[in-house]
């Protein structure tokens, strides 16, 4: 199942030229990932108070073309794998035009972590289900 996130492209988003500096599509792709979880109630804040993080493991990213100041833009993300202590995102980053122009995509390997220990440890079974009901 696609979850999608709208992201405004600001000033302080781009370079000299007004386009999207590479690294910060990474950052729109994290706001999406987190905002997926936010939707089915899993907000980091409170996986935080009980000692649980998801650190990115692996990151390949494909760019296309690029996004410019005030673009209006969809992150988004698709669960394409889920076991144990790691989740694998598919995600791109279209603009909202009439093509729904691909701009970038990534395939993103998470790790679900002890915070305290920075030690992989399995995905809280709640959250599981949940990721394997998208997957």
């Amino acid at each position: 199942m696609e979850f999608i996130f709208p992201v405004r492209v600001y000033y302080e988003d781009t370079d000299v030229a007004g386009v999207v500096y590479y690294a910060n599509y990474l950052k729109f792709m994290e706001r999406g990932r987190t905002e997926w979880l936010r939707s089915f109630g899993a907000d980091q804040d409170v996986l935080i108070e009980q000692d649980i993080a998801f650190a990115v493991r692996k990151a390949e990213v494909d760019y296309y073309k690029p996004a410019r100041f005030n673009d209006a833009l969809d992150v988004i993300s698709t669960v394409t794998e889920s076991k144990g202590a790691s989740v694998i995102f598919h995600q791109k980053i279209c603009r909202q035009d009439a093509h729904q122009t691909v701009l970038c995509e990534g395939v993103i390997k998470v790790v679900c972590v002890t915070m305290s220990t920075m030690r992989p440890r399995a995905i809280p079974s709640s959250l599981l289900e949940e990721l394997k009901r998208d997957a």
